[in-house]
């Protein structure tokens, strides 16, 4: 029983052919077509390694990684992916640049330390309190998963929850900073208002 359901786990769940919103307004040309078609991108990625990594008898890649290194594997795959179905978004090509996203031939070679045009990409376990490193002006989209953990005893497929964005000034966020001889990263998170203006401009729910 316990085997059927790790081989059940390695195939994510289909995408709700229904449940994008038309009526979305998202920026720089993307579509919610491109979108949808990243997002399929990533479930075929998923479940050609989960697959493979069961047939050797290995772990499946939510299970085996730290949380936070696999939803780094979702929000990075999705900022690779987007560019390749929407010609007028780019990677930025800037190590740790801000925002991920870019609008093409907007900055020389498509790279910025600190960009004030383009899309933040953030990946999430959570509904809500979404951190970014800090108070900004941003368009922020947040792709909202449902997967394993590493202790979770029942195995259960990936799927995509909702996808949120809209965007964001430095009023909808709340720094976080840290105390002295602190080694935690500084954060700031999306605040009420941030929520509300993202939850009213959803792209995509399960």
């Amino acid at each position: 029983m316990a085997e059927n359901l790790e081989h059940h786990a390695c195939t994510p769940r289909l995408l709700s052919p229904d449940g994008f919103n038309s009526k979305v307004e998202l920026p720089y040309g993307l579509l919610i077509e491109h979108l949808a078609s990243a997002m399929n991108g990533f479930l075929d990625f998923l479940r050609l390694v989960n697959q493979e990594l069961y047939r050797c008898e290995i772990p499946r890649l939510e299970s085996m990684l730290m949380p936070a290194n696999f939803s780094s594997i979702v929000g990075e795959f999705m900022t690779s992916n987007i560019p390749k179905y929407c010609s007028t978004l780019v990677k930025n090509k800037y190590h740790n640049g801000h925002p991920d996203l870019v609008p093409q031939g907007l900055y020389p070679h498509d790279a910025i330390l600190h960009g004030l045009e383009g899309i933040e990409i953030k990946a999430s376990r959570y509904l809500r309190g979404w951190q970014g490193h800090n108070p900004e002006d941003v368009w922020l989209m947040v792709f909202v998963f449902d997967c394993n953990r590493p202790r979770d005893p029942i195995p259960r497929p990936f799927h995509f929850v909702e996808v949120v964005g809209a965007y964001l000034t430095k009023e909808d966020w709340l720094f976080s900073g840290r105390r002295e001889g602190s080694r935690r990263t500084i954060t700031a998170s999306v605040t009420e208002s941030g929520y509300r203006k993202m939850m009213a401009n959803w792209i995509y729910k399960s």
